[in-house]
């Protein structure tokens, strides 16, 4: 099949990686795409949040199956108008990505599903904030309502920092704060059935010991061998299964890529947030262990076969991701810094341009993200930043502790 892949990030360096590993896919198409994901498919120019752009592409390239990778397209209503031209599509329609596209409304969905998570407040004035910022003390949790780049998040014991957090989003979700290790677990699902990937750990913070601001991701392993045995199935039953059932029931189907942030509490796993796509970091680790084709699954998905495709086939042993981040990111990051070390198997573009001259050139904040398999995960941990360490940015930064504390046995429950 043909298939157009929409984005220009890592995720979508990763997924073109697994799409052109796949038999099925024989011509791979990426729009906008990076000099990473040039290597694998074909690129186009579209704007990647223009619904008509990318369903006119869709049409030219003659694609079978088109996979919508950034949130921003998905809520702008991107899948809707690709499957109005009678093309599948894997991603929701604008109506469903609203999971991502507001907490406040996934919030609501939840509460309908019975899903279990956090007690929490939309606000939107001075006075609701400082209500429940009271209600539910520290560490205060502030999210921007909308989409924010994996970014829209603060955590923190300032009152004055989450304060001033809520006063820049405007309209904002004040959250009871989740005690627990995070984990990230990936559904793919045609808006009935459901199948879900490898539980995956990412790394927020940008420093060691979690420590400074948060990211978009600095990193992420799988699989999880400390995490509960029942995990997933408790999962799907407690969270994905009545959430997709509230989603069908309000006529709009969620039908994609439906990404679960957990805290695994004291009395179980919370929904911290979902996401609309597959998330970044994670989706590296996740893909580089699945043995499964994934353009077969995707498209499974996206024209509503899913309950009749085979199990997951995994590869043994683990997967690690370190992400190597541009000057003074997550703040303003410096951009057009020579990268070398960037061309080597298993390093995932994100943040890259090819300048006039063919040098290959920073151009965002998570520049790049090293991504090695290994028999166990101390030995993936090794091989990635054995990759890290072949990676030359001026200023650059990433984080040493990626899977440290797994491979130390130091997580707890």
């Amino acid at each position: 099949m043909r298939v157009l892949l929409i984005g220009s990030g890592g995720r979508e360096h990763a997924l073109a990686v697994g799409l052109a590993a796949d038999p099925s896919v024989e011509r791979l198409f990426a729009a906008p795409g990076n000099p990473g994901v040039a290597a694998v498919a074909e690129l186009r120019d579209v704007t990647a949040d223009d619904p008509a752009a990318v369903a006119a592409l869709a049409v030219e390239v003659a694609a079978d199956l088109v996979v919508v990778g950034p949130e921003a397209p998905l809520v702008a209503g991107v899948a809707d108008a690709v499957r109005a031209k009678g093309i599948a599509c894997f991603g929701p329609s604008g109506a469903a990505a609203r999971l991502e596209g507001s907490k406040a409304f996934a919030k609501d969905v939840m509460a309908a599903a019975g899903v279990p998570t956090g007690r929490s407040a939309a606000c939107t004035t001075d006075a609701e904030v400082t209500a429940a910022l009271d209600e539910f003390g520290t560490p205060y949790v502030v999210k921007n309502d909308g989409l924010a780049a994996g970014k829209g998040v603060v955590v923190t014991d300032d009152r004055a920092a989450a304060e001033a957090h809520a006063r820049d989003c405007g309209r904002v979700v004040i959250e009871e704060f989740l005690d627990g290790p995070e984990v990230s677990l990936f559904v793919v699902t045609d808006g009935t059935a459901a199948v879900p990937l490898m539980p995956a750990q990412d790394f927020k913070r940008v420093g060691d010991g979690d420590a400074g601001p948060n990211t978009g991701g600095m990193g992420a392993y799988a699989p999880l061998s400390w995490a509960p045995a029942d995990l997933v199935e408790r999962v799907m039953a407690e969270t994905v299964m009545p959430t997709l059932a509230e989603m069908r029931g309000r006529g709009t189907p969620f039908a994609g890529l439906l990404y679960v942030g957990l805290a695994l509490t004291r009395t179980g796993p919370k929904v911290i947030e979902f996401n609309a796509r597959f998330g970044d970091p994670e989706t590296q680790v996740v893909l580089a262990l699945l043995a499964t084709p994934l353009g077969e699954l995707l498209h499974a998905a996206a024209t509503g076969a899913l309950a009749d495709f085979p199990a997951l086939r995994w590869h043994e042993g683990s997967a690690v991701t370190v992400v190597v981040a541009s000057h003074n990111y997550p703040g303003t990051p410096r951009t057009g810094d020579v990268i070398s070390g960037g061309e080597q198997p298993g390093v995932i573009h994100a943040g890259t341009a090819r300048r006039a001259d063919g040098a290959l050139v920073s151009s965002g904040g998570r520049v790049l993200s090293a991504t090695a398999t290994g028999p166990d995960l101390a030995a993936a941990r090794a091989a990635a930043y054995a990759l890290v360490e072949g990676i030359t940015l001026d200023g650059s930064h990433h984080r040493t502790d990626i899977a440290l504390s797994a491979v130390e046995g130091r997580i707890t429950l």
